[in-house]
């Protein structure tokens, strides 16, 4: 079988995989002591057309974004006890641990506090080391709470196994969310670490469980929407309802490595629309068609939120960069 190398300029479906990859998948990066892989015939198309779907996910349906973000971590027993109190209400809401198994009231946190405590290397009440991470699960208003809380159930399955959690699902605010504190030794004794590849992964598995559920979500980067919001922490926001928050955080990001995420992202989605544009398909210049609209409003909303009163440039299907020209990527 005829083998498709991925870089061939004429060849859309490669430039599909190719800068795709860049705007889907940040993990993919150039390794220059290693020739890059090739893909057979179908493989190429498998992967092409797993490309146009996020990509129309992204720019035609707009699908809700699901965030999943490390809201800090407990560094001893007291502060994780604290945490645990904070998302039960104080036991009032249900509490699941990693085995499925649901509980309430204060005498079951004391129970829960003592199991972590015990339950491998001992945590003493206070740390120099964090002992545990705070994440939280989330979708916009409006998504079935019990999905969100199903898919969180098979998110932690997948990426937790052999760790100490809980969770507690939120569905008495604006968007239904699930937080989970995971304990960071394992069974096993191996600490967790999360870094921002991890938090990509983690973001592509929950909404790939809500999917399985049959809700649309997507886990798009935010310099491939051409947004830059920051999303605050929730020491912030319980500082905040505490009236006790000093110094607010910036509400969008504005410094040299997110604005040059976005312009990396604006190449990838002006080679996509170029290739797409000359396609012989018609859904895929329909599809072009779309990411020229999308980066409009990218630039429209950008401008808005950042205050920027300067035109911005508009994204046309243009002539993809030359091979030599390409930046380097980087694990966002």
């Amino acid at each position: 079988m005829k083998e498709i190398a991925i870089s061939e300029p004429h060849d859309i479906d490669g430039v599909l995989i190719q800068w795709g990859d860049r705007l889907f998948y940040p993990g993919n990066r150039i390794v220059k002591t290693k020739p890059q892989p090739k893909l057979r015939d179908l493989a190429a198309r498998q992967r092409a057309a797993a490309i146009r779907e996020r990509i129309e996910a992204t720019v035609v349906r707009r699908a809700p974004q699901v965030m999943v973000k490390v809201t800090g971590g407990g560094r001893g027993m007291k502060a994780i006890a604290a945490h645990l109190r904070y998302i039960s209400k104080n036991g009032r809401l249900e509490i699941e641990d990693e085995h499925g198994q649901t509980m309430r009231g204060k005498d079951a946190l004391r129970e829960l506090a003592d199991d972590w405590r015990y339950g491998g290397s001992l945590i003493e009440d206070t740390s120099n080391r964090r002992e545990a991470f705070n994440i939280m699960l989330s979708m916009p208003s409006g998504t079935d709470p019990a999905s969100v809380q199903w898919a969180a159930r098979e998110f932690a399955k997948t990426e937790l196994a052999d760790h100490k959690y809980l969770m507690v699902l939120h569905d008495h605010q604006a968007n239904p969310h699930v937080h989970i504190s995971v304990r960071t030794e394992s069974k096993h004794g191996r600490r967790l670490n999360p870094r921002k590849t991890d938090l990509h992964r983690w973001r592509e598995t929950f909404a790939a469980k809500l999917r399985e559920r049959g809700i649309e979500a997507e886990a798009t980067r935010q310099a491939t929407r051409g947004a830059a919001r920051n999303h605050p922490d929730l020491w912030r926001v319980k500082a905040a309802e505490d009236r006790r928050l000093q110094k607010p955080r910036a509400a969008h990001r504005r410094g040299a490595a997110a604005t040059a995420s976005r312009r990396e992202a604006r190449q990838a989605w002006q080679a996509l629309a170029q290739a797409l544009s000359k396609s012989v398909l018609a859904g895929d210049r329909k599809l072009a068609a779309s990411i020229a609209a999308f980066t409009r409003d990218q630039t429209t909303e950008r401008d808005s939120t950042l205050g920027n009163t300067q035109a911005r440039h508009v994204l046309q299907p243009q002539p993809a960069p030359e091979e030599g020209a390409r930046d380097e990527r980087r694990s966002r």
